[in-house]
């Protein structure tokens, strides 16, 4: 794998949010969907041995400050720790702790978008022309030509106003502290993107390109649809039903509420040897709808065991959201993503080295990547979050080979 600014564009959340890709960092009515069951109680770590070993290997072997992952299958809820939250004062990694999960809020977002379609709010093939006149027109888009589908599983071709090179260099060195605090509305970050002298990845509908404008346009639509800010749905249909208490949207709030992990960044230093920083506290309006979410391991299994068990969505949107993915592979101009996968409404599948497929989302920023995946019937999952993002891809995809690719019988 290779390091690159496109590659970490793509993944990256407004060009700093992650994704995931063929990236390696330098070394160093839902509405009222029924309640979660109660957590069983956590597994000895011997229930998962080989998810331990990779969670150290993490650590020992990339320099990541900690990693965490929590199991959810047959036999009950199991919870493994690697390294540290603060490399400053030694404290240990632990269950509760919050933290950023990039774009593994598409997911989240799209759910939203779904639930509306099954309350016919809305539909998949509206275009975007139809919720927000005028708004996608020019430099070669035509908002009559895209749909909500399309933004949803990314084959719209609108470029990802993360990768525009003037935006993206107020995230790297010492240009990120300057900028930490910025704030930006939905509509700029949606006008820097259809502004790109690039233009649009490729004509709508005929390819696969990650973009991170697709899922602020999605969730325009949805405060035009119902009325409600974007957090106030977020709440209303899936953080509150579920009782995600660790879950929330934090806007322009910059410090992490509650326990959390350091969020230790290299801030895209190029440098074989870049200095770790200390990226925990910023503004992260920059990422909102498409991977401003906070939450923990176990409020990531509840959601995703109600999403893919069948218990946000009505059959025929359960249907919609995973049943026809797009080839990640056939993307055009657009940036390279996470090999072996295809991307459904705010989901992907992944095809491990084994050949088991995962289901789920996953998503980095600075200082933290996360992965939330598992069976197709929410019956087995696996999340995982490392507080340090140049470890890459590899660490994240190694715990989940060892879940579901387990090489001793358990």
């Amino acid at each position: 794998m290779t390091t690159s600014f496109s590659a970490k564009a793509g993944l990256l959340l407004a060009a700093v949010t992650m994704v995931g890709a063929t990236v390696a960092a330098p070394a160093a009515s839902a509405a009222s969907a029924a309640p979660a069951a109660p957590a069983a109680a956590t597994q000895p770590a011997s229930g998962h041995a080989e998810v331990q070993r990779a969670l150290d290997n993490a650590v020992a072997g990339s320099g990541a400050p900690g990693m965490v992952a929590e199991v959810r299958d047959r036999r009950g809820r199991w919870f493994g720790s690697a390294g540290v939250s603060d490399t400053t004062t030694g404290r240990k990694r632990q269950q509760h702790e919050r933290f950023r999960i990039g774009s593994t809020t598409k997911a989240f977002t799209a759910t939203v978008v779904m639930q509306l379609v099954a309350e016919r709010k809305l539909k998949l093939d509206d275009t975007v022309e139809k919720w927000l006149p005028g708004l996608v027109q020019g430099n070669g888009y035509d908002g009559h030509k895209i749909t909500i589908r399309m933004l949803l599983n990314h084959s719209s071709g609108i470029f990802n106003y993360g990768n525009d090179e003037e935006f993206f260099a107020k995230g790297v060195g010492e240009a990120w502290y300057e900028h930490r605090y910025d704030s930006y509305t939905p509509q700029q970050l949606v006008k820097i993107g259809l502004a790109n002298a690039a233009g649009p990845y490729f004509d709508p509908g005929k390819g696969f390109g990650y973009s991170n404008t697709n899922y602020y346009l999605a969730a325009l639509i949805i405060e035009k649809a119902t009325g409600k800010t974007y957090g106030q749905q977020l709440h209303q249909r899936i953080i509150g039903p579920l009782g995600l208490t660790g879950t929330y949207l934090p806007g322009s709030e910059a410090k992490i509420r509650g326990a959390h992990p350091r969020h230790y960044s290299t801030l895209f230093s190029q440098d074989p040897n870049p200095k770790i920083h200390d990226a925990t506290e910023m503004n992260q309006s920059f990422s909102w709808a498409a991977g401003g979410i906070v939450s923990t391991t176990g409020d990531l299994q509840r959601f995703f065991g109600a999403l893919l068990g069948g218990r946000l969505l009505p059959p025929a949107q359960q249907h919609q959201m995973f049943d026809d993915p797009v080839d990640t592979s056939v993307n055009g101009k657009a940036h390279p993503w996470i090999p072996a996968t295809r991307y459904g409404l705010g989901v992907f599948t992944q095809e491990l080295s084994c050949g088991v497929t995962v289901w789920g989302n996953g998503g980095a920023t600075y200082g933290s990547w996360v992965y939330a995946m598992g069976s197709r019937d929410g019956k087995h999952l696996l999340t995982s979050q490392v507080n340090g993002d140049w470890s890459g891809l590899g660490v994240l995809t190694n715990v989940l080979d060892a879940e579901f690719c387990p090489t001793t019988s358990r």
